[in-house]
């Protein structure tokens, strides 16, 4: 079963977002999604033609990390946007952050300070799905730095693409504008 790239449409006109900005990061999106197919299709073949113990198997393997969670990634973090309203800090994701990091102020800063890092990449709020544990974590590569067994729930896209069309090298202004526009019910429904 092939996937299917989602449409993401009703961001257009998201305040601090241009729509060529938005089409552009679409269009990154939905090369993820057909490189992903791309590579089960290959990969497919190969298996059945008996060639799964090839070098060339396993770099396709190897390359399936990128391109399946470049793509799973794009899709939490436009699932994110389009919303306008602040956390509910009495609801439960505001509970949890405040009882993991003391505060929500607390929390806001740490993302902020794992977002506005050097480097090209993801910054992430998790849920560790078994110990429950918040904790904000980057990501340098779409296929490195993932810790198993949590549940993303806040992905913040902190490649250049994702803001120099509009901000220039003003990360820290991108962030800002992508924090105006969570959708916090889209975030809660992570949780676990």
């Amino acid at each position: 079963m092939a996937y299917e790239a989602k449409d993401y449409a009703k961001l257009l006109g998201m305040e601090g977002f241009s729509d060529v900005l938005l089409n552009n990061h679409f269009t990154l999106y939905k090369g993820y999604v057909a490189n992903t197919n791309k590579l089960f299709d290959g990969l497919s073949g190969m298996l059945k033609d008996g060639k799964a113990a090839t070098p060339e198997y396993a770099e396709l393997k190897r390359r399936m990390g990128w391109e399946f969670n470049g793509m799973r990634l794009h899709e939490y973090y436009f699932e994110n946007l389009g919303g306008k309203g602040a956390l509910n800090q009495d609801g439960k994701l505001g509970k949890l952050l405040a009882a993991g990091f003391g505060s929500y102020e607390a929390w806001m800063q740490d993302l902020k300070g794992t977002a506005t890092m050097r480097g090209i990449g993801w910054t992430v709020l998790y849920q560790d799905v078994i110990g429950g544990k918040l904790f904000n974590q980057w990501i340098n590569e779409h296929d490195f730095g993932h810790p198993a067994g949590c549940q993303p729930l806040l992905v913040l896209d902190v490649f250049e693409h994702a803001f120099i069309t509009d901000y220039g090298l003003k990360r820290a202004d991108y962030i800002e504008a992508f924090l105006k526009n969570i959708d916090w019910k889209a975030v809660e429904s992570h949780l676990r």
